[in-house]
């Protein structure tokens, strides 16, 4: 008995094993996307505890530092091309509806060249989740500002400091339509847990990712400025108050007033892109 027990310790442990590939990370020492792959290797282990296989999961990713995740993460997919993930992860969802399709994208990826997709994305309802790695620069590419860098950001490009005021992504995507809209920092609980919850919506979910980059933008604290919206007792079905909330941080941490609301907007289930072409 003890033998055989063992026996199924060991397959487990091996399953779980292959929720990784063999890929050593090169992402910078300290970055914020390890974090993001703990909190997703978390997240699949547990799913396959509770009876998934790898082979309901699909993962996408377009091009920036994030998307070096799909090389560290075994399960099928595409590593699709710039701002170009959200209509691949729709395609997935349209040709085999039972996969649970998880994209990855940047915050250049998906606000910059993916804007016109993100939107239509929240729009459509489709059934799949995207992660965006939110560090307000286009790192991959040495720190040019996104359009969510904040105001008087300098960089080579931007020597006198960026002039303009950065997207919110949360308030666009509550105006999109989107029927999930979450935000957390970096960590690897909050991650997980807001995957789990991701996962049990139907319908597309928007998490964005606090996810300070160690080289050109660096974290300025932002956990200090932070607090828990779910703990706050936000009401999570009132589109008016999730929309009040995504007004307190303007994408600026450096200001003493800032606060930044973190978990869950906006939750309200609607009929999925998928189910409504079936009718």
């Amino acid at each position: 008995m003890k033998k055989q027990e063992k026996n199924n310790k060991k397959s487990g442990k091996e399953k779980l094993a292959n929720v990784r590939t063999t890929a050593i990370p090169t992402w910078c020492p300290g970055c914020f996307n390890f974090m993001i792959l703990a909190g997703f290797e978390r997240f699949l282990q547990e799913q396959i505890k509770l009876g998934k296989k790898k082979e309901d999961f699909a993962i996408v990713s377009g091009i920036g530092c994030h998307a070096k995740i799909f090389d560290y993460i075994n399960l099928p997919g595409i590593n699709s091309l710039h701002g170009r993930g959200i209509p691949t992860a729709i395609g997935m969802k349209l040709a085999k509806p039972e996969l649970n399709v998880f994209e990855f994208a940047g915050d250049g990826d998906a606000y910059a060249e993916g804007m016109e997709h993100l939107i239509h994305a929240a729009r459509y309802n489709s059934n799949f989740k995207l992660v965006v790695h939110n560090n307000q620069v286009f790192a991959l590419t040495v720190g040019e500002p996104s359009p969510v860098t904040e105001e008087g950001f300098k960089d080579k490009t931007n020597p006198m400091g960026v002039k303009l005021k950065p997207l919110n992504p949360i308030k666009l995507m509550l105006a999109s339509g989107a029927s999930f809209v979450a935000r957390v920092f970096a960590d690897v609980n909050q991650i997980q847990q807001v995957l789990n919850e991701a996962q049990k919506h139907k319908g597309f979910a928007f998490i964005e990712v606090l996810q300070p980059c160690v080289i050109f933008h660096p974290d300025t604290n932002y956990k200090a400025h932070a607090y828990n919206l779910q703990e706050a007792k936000h009401d999570k079905t009132n589109i008016k108050a999730a929309m009040e909330r995504a007004e307190e941080f303007d994408y600026d941490v450096l200001k003493s007033s800032t606060k930044i609301p973190l978990g869950i907007f906006y939750q309200k289930e609607r009929a999925t892109f998928e189910d409504i072409l079936k009718r």
